[in-house]
């Protein structure tokens, strides 16, 4: 079973020097029906204007991934790390006992569109931890694993049992990935189009999946996505 989350249907904050859509409630965004899909609890997709961001900050006991979709993001913490994001690279973050860090876009000119991701650890109050790295080449059409909770195939091992996969792909392009007995996943488009099992989403749509033994993916046009398969 698909359960559909148009792109239309999210929350939308326009700050001026940020313009977020909210899958999830977040912030002043609420809706009860929404609050996550199991343990994944935010996706926000985020422009931010040249030379604005998020001011040092705490987090406590969540796992935040942040995925470049453009532009550049410059990433500094309490524990000590600070760095420039580009795209082709992922962020990782556990945020355990207590984290604070900041989130600016370092450009003049050109915005940064990332998508930040928030998944609830099956662990708390363990030591905060960063990890940051360039995703390895891959064919379009091939699903790369992100994040696991073992860490398999050099994805960041998580605190949570739950894979993130991401995939770019060219229009035609197919890929079947299957889903275990009990297990659920979560389906969003960043950019392009495709068909998930026959129905078609376009950017910013997402599917919550139940009850499916597999996932057929084809791509219409240049396409890029990320996959939950989540417990």
């Amino acid at each position: 079973m698909l359960r559909i989350r148009s792109a239309n249907q999210r929350g939308h904050a326009n700050h001026g020097w940020l313009d977020s859509w909210h899958t999830f409630s977040f912030a002043d965004y609420f809706d009860p029906e929404w609050m996550g899909f199991r343990c994944l609890r935010v996706i926000n997709d985020d422009r931010i204007a040249p030379g604005m961001g998020f001011p040092m900050h705490p987090h406590r006991d969540m796992e935040i991934l942040t995925y470049l979709l453009s532009g550049e993001l410059e990433h500094r913490d309490s524990l000590g790390n600070g760095r420039i994001i580009r795209p082709g690279e992922v962020q990782y973050m556990s945020a355990g006992s207590g984290v604070r860090h900041s989130e600016f876009n370092p450009s003049s000119t050109a915005e940064t569109h990332l998508l930040q991701i928030w998944i609830t650890p099956n662990q708390t109050g363990l030591p905060p931890r960063y990890a940051d790295r360039s995703l390895a080449a891959v064919p379009p059409g091939t699903l790369q694993l992100l994040a696991s909770e073992s860490g398999r195939a050099n994805s960041f091992a998580i605190r949570q049992d739950a894979d993130l996969w991401a995939g770019h792909f060219a229009p035609g392009n197919r890929c079947v990935h299957p889903l275990a007995p009990g297990r659920f996943a979560w389906l969003h488009v960043a950019r392009g189009h495709l068909m998930v099992n026959g129905v078609p989403l376009g950017e910013g749509d997402a599917a919550a999946v139940s009850e499916e033994p597999s996932l057929d993916l084809l791509a219409s046009d240049d396409a890029t996505l990320l996959l939950f398969d989540l417990p």
